[in-house]
This record gives structure tokens, C-alpha cells and sequence, in this order.
């Protein structure tokens, strides 16, 4: 073997580093109309305006934020399910971005979703092996007609369930039981990445730590990248390499998980990890608790400069003109939209 030759271990390391899906400067607006017959648009709803991250190979990116900061829309969007109203989607080399509905059925299987609701996002009226085994039915080439209900019971063992029960229907599962059929369905065409769109939220504690690790021995078997959307930053911090959190419509700090959750630096990071309960009294005791005043700003009508400045305990008057970009600030090394993101205090992890 020659000197320039990589290793087998450089060469792992580089396909690890390989990016999956590249996402640039994304955005959805919905237009807000009025009048009942003829409708005329008075406005837009900045459900996402402006977000970029890259989504390696093997990788988990947690995003965070409070409800309407628009996580789950960023998700749809980057399966295809809302079109974006400008940016870039590059999934594997190919833009879905103005892709047509017939190519994009085709790259989709290669980005599968988890929902949130295990009891809304299974039809009643079909049977598991149905239900698990319908990608196939789009997605020919995967599963030849008389293989598929193998490749079904194979999936179902797979996700930690009777393969026998095949012939079942989702109101004889309980909720973490259904979350795996969900699992199992979004298996099915072989993905590469699959977007957890808070996937456990509607279960019980000990469900939740169930699902969370079978999700991580999936990646490990099947080499998946994950897209994890919560607004439970403990769970995410069990799951996630990096997290990117989000506050109306945009990222405002994104970084290494230990980054982030050490040396926040982002005030509206600092509070959401300050509300994190900490179950051992005397830590709790010595951690500042930062209390946000007031409501998220309308997504219609966001602030000008810093759209968290009207929430925020460091706001100052460039916060109003000046809209700070999302760049690495000095220290530990994660990217913040913050203006004094250097002279922030840190607030003590969440261990």
C-alpha cells in the first residue's frame, strides 16, 4: 500500500463526513389573504425565513424551540411535503427545490418521516402488515410482489414486534407499540435519512427512553442520519450530536451538543436550559432560573433587528436596527445570532 493510500479507518472517517443533506438559506411563507370570493393576499406567515445547516452521514441533529418557531414546517419541507418558497434542498446531490412531484417521489424514499402521533398517522381501517408494507406498493423496486409480506414481518422484528401480528390493526397497539409501527413504515425504503418529527412527546416517561433507544440501534445497524424535532432538551441531548436551536422561524444558535448545553451562548438558549428541571436539589439551588416576559412575536409580523429582543434580558438598542447573522462569536465553537453573544454569562449545564 502506498504512503498517499488512505486506511481503512481514514476512509470510514471521511464517508462519515460525508454530507447527506444540505439545506441553505430555506424559506416558507403562507399567505395570509382576505375576502370570500376574491381573495387578495394582506400578508405572510413566516413559518421558516432563512435557515441553513448541513446533516452528515451516521449524524443526529436535535432542533429545539418553543411550539410555532417552525420546526415541523422545516421538516415538511425538507420532505418534500410543503414546497419551499425559495432556497436550497440538496438531498445526495439532487435539489429538490422546484423538483417535479414525479422525481420527487422518487428521491423521497431516501428521506422518511416519523410522526409525532402514533394513534393519527396510522390509518384504523388497515391492517400492520398493510400499513408497513404500502411504500412498497409506490416504490416497486424495493420489494418484488411476493416478497413483501416477508419483508413486512422482517421489519416488524426488526422495531421489537411479534412478526405475527402481522394481520392486526392499530387499536389492539398500545401507544409505544404503534410508535414502532411508525418506525417500521418509515424502514420500509431503505433510507438513508429519516426525520423524528417529535416522536415521542405523545408517550409515557418509560416509553419514551424505549423508543429513544431503539431509534439509536437503528442508526448504528442501517448507518441512518437523524433529524430530531422536540422541545424536550433532555431528550434531545440523549440522542443528538448537534442541536440547532430555533426561535421564530430561524436558527439562533447551532453547535456540538457538549457546546451547547455547556457554554450556551445564545440568551434564548440560556432560558430554555434554565427551564430544564434538574432533579438533584442542591444543583438546582445554585442555577440562575431565566423567566421570559411576554408571548412569541407573531410569525406575521415579526420583530424588526433580533426577533428575540422583545423577550430578551440583554436587548439593547442595536438589537431593534440591526438583525445580527448567524456567525461564530469567539469561544466554544458554535454559530450564535446573538450581538453579545461574548459578554453572555454562562448558565450551568444540565447534567
Amino acid at each position: 500500500m502506498s504512503s498517499t493510500e488512505a486506511t481503512p479507518v481514514e476512509q470510514e472517517r471521511e464517508r462519515r463526513g460525508e454530507v447527506v443533506l444540505s439545506v441553505r438559506d430555506v424559506v416558507k411563507h403562507f399567505p395570509l389573504t382576505q375576502g370570500i370570493v376574491f381573495q387578495r393576499t394582506v400578508g405572510h406567515v413566516r413559518a421558516v425565513d432563512g435557515v441553513t445547516f448541513d446533516l452528515r452521514r451516521g449524524e443526529t441533529l436535535g432542533v429545539v424551540g418553543e411550539s410555532g418557531c417552525g420546526k415541523s414546517t422545516l421538516s415538511r419541507v425538507i420532505m418534500g411535503l410543503e414546497r419551499a418558497t425559495s432556497g436550497s434542498v440538496d438531498l445526495l446531490g439532487e435539489e429538490l427545490v422546484g423538483m417535479s412531484e414525479k422525481d420527487l417521489r422518487r428521491v423521497r424514499r431516501h428521506v422518511q418521516i416519523i410522526f409525532q402521533d402514533p394513534y393519527a398517522s396510522l390509518d384504523p381501517r388497515m391492517t400492520v402488515g398493510a400499513i408497513v408494507g404500502e411504500p412498497f406498493q409506490i416504490h416497486t423496486e424495493v420489494a418484488p410482489r411476493g416478497d413483501r409480506r416477508r419483508k413486512v414481518q422482517e421489519l416488524l422484528e426488526v422495531v421489537g414486534l411479534n412478526p405475527e401480528h402481522i394481520n392486526r390493526y392499530p387499536h389492539q397497539f398500545s401507544g409505544g407499540q404503534r410508535q414502532r409501527i411508525g418506525i417500521a413504515r418509515a424502514l420500509a425504503l431503505q433510507p438513508q435519512i429519516i426525520v423524528c418529527d417529535e416522536p415521542v412527546s405523545a408517550l409515557d416517561v418509560s416509553v419514551q427512553a424505549q423508543v429513544i433507544n431503539l431509534l439509536e440501534r437503528l442508526q448504528r445497524e442501517f448507518d441512518l442520519s437523524y433529524i430530531f424535532v422536540a422541545h424536550d432538551l433532555s431528550v434531545v441531548r440523549h440522542i443528538s450530536n448537534r442541536i440547532a436551536v430555533m426561535y421564530l422561524g430561524k436558527i439562533v444558535e447551532i453547535g456540538d451538543e457538549t457546546a451547547i448545553y455547556d457554554h450556551p451562548t445564545h440568551p434564548y438558549t440560556q432560558a430554555l436550559l434554565s427551564a430544564v428541571p434538574v432533579p438533584d436539589p442542591e444543583v438546582r439551588g445554585h442555577r440562575e432560573q431565566i423567566v421570559l416576559e411576554g408571548d412569541v412575536p407573531s410569525p406575521a409580523n415579526p420583530p424588526s433587528g433580533c426577533r428575540f429582543r422583545t423577550r430578551c434580558f440583554k436587548a439593547k438598542d442595536i438589537c431593534a436596527a440591526d438583525e445580527p447573522p448567524l456567525e461564530r462569536r469567539g469561544g466554544p465553537p458554535q454559530l450564535s445570532a446573538c450581538h453579545f453573544a461574548k459578554e453572555l454569562d454562562v448558565v450551568h449545564a444540565v447534567h
